[in-house]
């Protein structure tokens, strides 16, 4: 070294170009490059390495002859953990003072191909549609080498080893896409699924490989539609069975179970005007269900011809074939079962007269058995009569009276009595029918009305109090009771000259004094006649006392009035009692 006025100029044995040494090299110790300097004699200088490799991570991989400047590779190297090494040379005398600058030592890791590519993923997954044109590219299988990728160590190249004979993909050698190459992909002819095997080598393909599969699924369109699988089929049904499965017909599609495309619908297009059937699909099975919507009778219909169409509830591609089994025809026998009879008018509504002898006809109340195909004979008992009142022909179902129903009866509910009639067939096992038998019990005027009440007390003065309150009452049910006529007796006119009946209401008439009469007890014969049909009529007396009249109007003698209290009410009394009455209201 010289040392000058201007800058120092490193002569040219103490700077040192970069060495190279290859990774992996397996003879240790090596020897890289000896360094030296002139500033001393030989043996006179001490050399000293520093840096990454030496005194720092990782440690022990250089060292360095202090006395001759030789630096020593230790280890193997890896390029892929450390692609170079900068390093501190520097050089001392034997009394520790510099003799040189430090100058930079580069150690500079050459690559090996010791790396095999690696695919990003081991499986790689990709869908494509059935059917689709040539060239349409999947999915992309790559892969990266860990090596030097400015070198052929890293360069791939990519192939399919396996995808089967067919030879329906291909793949970019360079960037690892897989395309379609042929028309075909059809999922029912061909398969569902491609399982190819990719590789990816290096050195541009002729150095390391790895593999890698790649799973290619074809997704299914509508390209098949549905078919049954035979032209007929035959099931049988009983009768009056609702909301039962009669079977299945049975399809077959080669599109993806489970999917849309697969999955049929059916048709009930004739046969079936009435709408007795439905039909459905078996989510699981794809087969038609054929159940019965409205019950079915075998003495009506004993048979039905169905045509059934199935197809797909995806509409089909443009251009699919259309299917040769669409339509299937389904025939139903309705098997006879024995049926209950039926009265086909329940409850039955008859009238009787009250008071009807025993033996009275009432009516003849039959049910009819609905297995028109089979002979059998029907029978019939009462079932509820409670009043034991009727009897019944068990054979031809003939109602009479079996004696006379007690007028009023608890038996009658609002004038009806009520029995039920229990018809049964032969059969084995024998099935029954309940009808209702709802008897009217017509009223018969046969009640004349009684005088309610038949004694009473008045005042015998014409005008104000001079009046008595009548009523009447009648066994008889409307129309056959009120209104109600009160008169005089007509065998007796006179008493028209002394007494005069008014009405009051349906039910009540207003006798009445016009001339004064002394007290005393009086026995006035009357007629009462009621509206029925034809009308009753009876004359009955009426028995009431005449007592003093007071200023009022009222009877002054209290001992008769208390006699005869609560067997009549005068006019006036009414009249007091109906106010104060509407008055509380």
């Amino acid at each position: 070294w010289r040392q000058h006025e201007g800058p120092r100029r490193v002569k040219r044995a103490w700077v040192i170009p970069p060495i190279s040494v290859s990774e992996n090299h397996k003879r240790i110790p090596h020897l890289l490059v000896q360094i030296k300097s002139d500033k001393q004699q030989p043996g006179g200088v001490i050399y000293s390495i520093k840096g990454p490799g030496v005194d720092e991570e990782p440690l022990g991989i250089f060292s360095i002859d202090k006395f001759t400047g030789k630096v020593f590779l230790n280890a193997m190297l890896d390029r892929e953990e450390n692609d170079r090494f900068r390093l501190k040379a520097f050089a001392l005398d034997l009394g520790g003072g510099t003799l040189e600058d430090p100058t930079d030592l580069e150690i500079i890791v050459v690559d090996q191909n010791d790396n095999r590519p690696l695919f990003r993923q081991d499986v790689f997954t990709g869908r494509v549609v059935e059917g689709t044109e040539p060239g349409t590219c999947v999915m992309t299988a790559d892969a990266t080498d860990a090596d030097d990728p400015d070198t052929d160590n890293a360069a791939l190249r990519y192939s399919i080893l396996e995808q089967g004979a067919a030879g329906m993909f291909s793949i970019n050698a360079t960037t690892g896409e897989i395309c379609t190459t042929q028309p075909g992909l059809d999922r029912e002819v061909t398969v569902g699924v491609y399982n190819l095997t990719v590789q990816a080598a290096d050195m541009s393909g002729d150095g390391l490989t790895t593999t890698a599969t790649a799973v290619i699924y074809l997704e299914d369109i509508n390209d098949n539609p549905p078919e049954f699988t035979k032209e007929e089929f035959s099931m049988e049904v009983e009768e009056q069975a609702a909301g039962v499965d009669v079977g299945k017909v049975f399809v077959h599609d080669k599109d993806l179970a489970g999917s849309p495309n697969w999955l049929a619908k059916f048709t009930i297009l004739e046969g079936d005007p009435e709408g007795a059937f439905t039909i459905r699909t078996d989510p699981y099975t794809n087969d038609g269900v054929l159940s019965v919507a409205k019950p079915l009778d075998h003495e009506v219909r004993d048979r039905f011809e169905l045509t059934v169409s199935v197809q797909n509830e995806q509409p089909l591609e443009p251009g699919a074939p259309a299917s040769p089994r669409a339509l299937a025809t389904v025939r139903v026998r309705v098997r006879d079962v024995n049926e209950a009879p039926v009265f086909r008018e329940n409850p039955r509504r008859v009238s009787v007269l009250e008071g009807a002898p025993p033996g009275t006809p009432v009516t003849t109340y039959t049910a009819s058995d609905p297995d028109t195909h089979q002979l059998q004979t029907l029978t019939y008992a009462l079932l509820y009569d409670p009043a034991d009142w009727l009897q019944l022909d068990p054979h031809a179902g003939t109602v009479r009276t079996k004696r006379e129903l007690l007028h009023p009866s608890a038996f009658l509910q609002g004038g009806w009595y009520i029995a039920l009639v229990l018809a049964r067939d032969d059969a084995e096992p024998p099935l029954s029918a309940t009808g209702t038998l709802s008897i009217e019990i017509l009223e018969v005027n046969d009640h004349a009305p009684l005088l309610q009440p038949p004694a009473g007390v008045v005042c015998g003065r014409p005008g104000r109090g001079g009046s008595l309150l009548l009523g009447a009452t009648d066994d008889d049910r409307p129309p056959h009771g009120a209104p109600f006529h009160f008169q005089l007796s007509p065998q007796h006119p006179q008493l028209a000259r002394n007494w005069s009946i008014t009405r009051f209401n349906v039910t009540h008439a207003v006798l009445a004094v016009l001339v004064e009469l002394p007290e005393g007890p009086y026995s006035l014969p009357l007629l009462l006649r009621d509206s029925g049909t034809p009308p009753q009529e009876q004359q009955q007396l009426l028995n009431f006392s005449v007592c003093h009249c007071g200023r009022d109007g009222t009877c002054e003698d209290s001992v008769l009035a208390a006699a005869t209290a609560g067997a009549g009410i005068t006019l006036g009394a009414l009249m007091i009692i109906l106010g104060s009455t509407i008055l509380l209201l």
